[in-house]
């Protein structure tokens, strides 16, 4: 669903009741301390999709996972799915908040950690945030 990439434009910072596939720049690209907020909900019998990223999160609500990955130069790297649960369930609303860090994103589900991600690339250049797939959003704060 959450996909940080790199590209160069102007957005607003808050956009509510958005529709999916959604796709924002990020005024000023990611930064240290600056925090992407995402809430919605996931839609009965939700489906996935692809391209190069710098921060890709895949809940897959049927296998009970969270996805994590990067593409650069054409390629998936190496997935990270390790998690005690996932807080993501058909018919039910989400908050997710993702803090880019120096050395890595910190992603947070209805006010809880749930996992750190490395940067794979230069996190400077991230300047737009996609989200597509079966996800309804309800607003987006950049």
């Amino acid at each position: 669903w959450v996909i940080l990439s790199v590209i160069r434009e102007k957005t607003s910072n808050l956009l509510p009741s958005q529709p999916v596939p959604f796709s924002a720049r990020i005024p000023g690209g990611m930064l240290p301390k600056r925090t992407v907020v995402i809430r919605g909900s996931v839609p009965h019998g939700a489906q996935s999709r692809t391209r190069d990223v710098a921060f890709h999160m895949n809940p897959r609500v049927k296998e009970g996972v969270v996805v994590r990955n990067a593409r650069t130069g054409g390629q998936w790297g190496s997935e990270e799915r390790q998690l005690s649960a996932s807080p993501f369930a058909e018919g039910q609303y989400f908050d997710v908040s993702i803090r880019c860090g120096s050395q890595r994103f910190e992603v947070f589900v209805n006010e809880q950690h749930l996992f750190d991600f490395f940067h794979r690339t230069n996190f400077s250049e991230i300047d737009k945030l996609e989200i597509d797939g079966d996800v309804q959003i309800s607003y987006v704060q950049l």
